[in-house]
């Protein structure tokens, strides 16, 4: 019985599609930003933090 599970070293699993498999790896926590996307992620977090909040303290009547 043989090991399904191995993939030959030059055979591509499909996982390059719209990557460049020469490049660094890099993830979303490395990756450089703007001080515009962390004020951007605060108000999003505001609005959402108002609307979770706010609508179950506005159905309640408080």
């Amino acid at each position: 019985m043989t090991d399904d599970t191995a993939t030959p070293d030059d055979d591509d699993s499909g996982a390059d599609v719209g990557h460049d498999l020469d490049a660094e790896r890099t993830t979303a926590p490395m990756s450089d930003y703007s001080s515009r996307a962390v004020l951007v992620g605060a108000l999003v977090a505001l609005v959402g933090a108002a609307i979770a909040f706010g609508i179950p303290l506005l159905a309640v009547g408080v």
